[in-house]
C-alpha cells in the first residue's frame, strides 16, 4: 500500500473518530471498533518491518497518519502513534523476539512503561527476573504485550524488556480529565522471567547495534533509535491543535448578518496566530525527520548535540501546539 493511500485512509477516519471521541473518553480507552478500523485500514502496519506485514513506506508516514488522526480524536491518535512506533522499535530487537511477537499476526500491539526507576531486574539462567510497577502505559487495553524499562546495564542507562500478556497485570488507575481515552493505566509485574532475546539497550540500537538495519534494510534503522523516538508523540499533538483550529473555524463561520463571529477582527487575529503556530510546529517536525532520514541515507553519524537539538524541537513543537489551542480558548 502506498503512502498516499495510507494517508487518505487516515484522513477518512477523522470524522468517524471525531464522532466517537466522547465515548472514547467515557470508556477510558480506545474504542474496540476504532482499534478494528485502524487494523482494517492497514495503518497499524506502517510501523512493522516489511517481513512482518509492513508497507513499503518509512516511519514518517506513521507520523503523518498520527497527525491526521489527531484531528479527529486525540486519545486514539496518541495510542495509534505509540503502537506503530512500538512495532517499529521492535525491529531493533533480536530476530527471535520479533518472530515470537508477530507469530499472532501483523496487527499485534504492545504498550509500554518507560520509567526505569519503576522496576528492578535480576540475572537468571537464560535471561532475567523482573518486578515493578510502571505508570502511563497508554493503549494497554488493546495490547497483548508490554515493554518496560529497567535500570542498567550501563551506569545511568536502561534496558527495555518485552513481556507477553500473561506475565503482567493492568491496574485501572487512569482517570485524568480530558485524557481518559488514552487508557494510560499502570502495569504491574511480579517476578516474571524475561529471556535474554527479549531485551535491548535502546542507546545502542541504530548506533552501536545495527540489528534492525541488518535484518530489514529499512533506512530508519540506520539512525539511532534515540534520534527517532518521541516524534510519534509530537505528531498527534500537532493534529489535536489542528483539529481545534478546524472546529473553531467551522463554528465561527456559522450564522450571518451584522455581528457575525467570523467578522471579528480580534477573533481573526487569534485564529491566524494559532494557525501559524500549528503550521510552524508541523514544518519543524517534518524538517527534523527529513534531516534524520537523509543523514541516515548518507551514513552520517549523530552527535549528542544532535540528539539534544531533536529533544528541544519536540518540546518546542508541544509548546507551540498547546499555545495554539490556548489562544483559541482565549478568543
Amino acid at each position: 500500500m502506498t503512502r498516499e493511500e495510507l494517508l487518505r485512509r487516515a484522513a477518512d477516519l477523522v470524522p468517524v473518530l471525531k464522532e466517537r471521541a466522547a465515548r472514547t473518553e467515557d470508556l477510558r480507552q480506545v474504542l474496540p471498533e476504532s482499534v478494528q478500523d485502524l487494523r482494517a485500514s492497514g495503518l497499524i502496519r506502517i510501523g512493522n518491518p516489511r517481513r512482518f506485514g509492513g508497507h513499503d513506506v518509512e516511519v514518517d508516514t506513521a507520523f503523518e497518519a498520527g497527525f491526521e488522526l489527531g484531528r479527529g480524536c486525540g486519545s486514539t491518535a496518541w495510542c495509534y502513534s505509540l503502537w506503530t512506533a512500538h512495532n517499529w522499535w521492535l525491529g531493533h530487537f533480536p530476530e527471535r523476539c520479533q518472530e515470537e511477537f508477530f507469530a499472532t499476526g501483523p496487527d499485534t500491539l504492545f504498550s509500554s512503561g518507560l520509567n526505569p526507576a519503576s522496576g528492578k531486574i535480576e540475572p537468571a539462567s537464560g535471561g532475567f527476573k523482573v518486578s515493578g510497577r510502571w505508570g502511563f502505559s497508554s493503549g494497554c487495553d488493546a495490547a497483548t504485550w508490554v515493554m518496560v524499562a529497567v535500570p542498567g546495564p550501563r551506569p545511568n542507562g536502561m534496558s527495555w524488556l518485552l513481556l507477553p500478556r500473561p506475565d503482567y497485570q493492568i491496574l485501572d488507575t487512569w482517570f485524568a480529565s480530558g485524557m481518559r481515552g488514552s487508557g494510560s493505566k499502570d502495569i504491574v509485574i511480579k517476578d516474571a522471567f524475561v529471556p535474554s532475546h527479549r531485551v535491548v539497550d535502546p542507546d545502542r540500537c541504530g548506533a552501536e547495534e545495527m540489528t534492525g538495519w541488518e535484518l530489514h534494510g529499512r533506512l530508519s534503522y540506520r539512525a539511532p533509535l534515540r534520534c527517532l523516538a518521541g516524534w510519534d508523540l509530537a505528531a498527534p499533538l500537532i493534529g489535536i491543535a489542528q483539529g481545534a483550529i478546524d472546529e473553531f473555524t467551522a463554528r465561527a463561520q456559522r450564522g450571518s448578518g451584522p455581528g457575525r463571529t467570523a467578522d471579528s477582527v480580534a477573533l481573526q487575529l487569534r485564529l491566524a496566530e494559532a494557525a501559524a503556530e500549528v503550521d510552524a510546529a508541523r514544518a519543524l517536525h517534518r524538517q527534523d525527520i527529513r534531516e534524520i532520514l537523509d543523514r541516515a541515507a548518507r551514513g552520517e553519524g549523530f552527535s549528542e548535540l544532535d540528539r539534544i537539538r531533536y529533544r528541544r524541537d519536540k518540546a518546542f513543537i508541544a509548546r507551540l501546539s498547546v499555545r495554539a489551542v490556548d489562544r483559541l480558548f482565549e478568543a
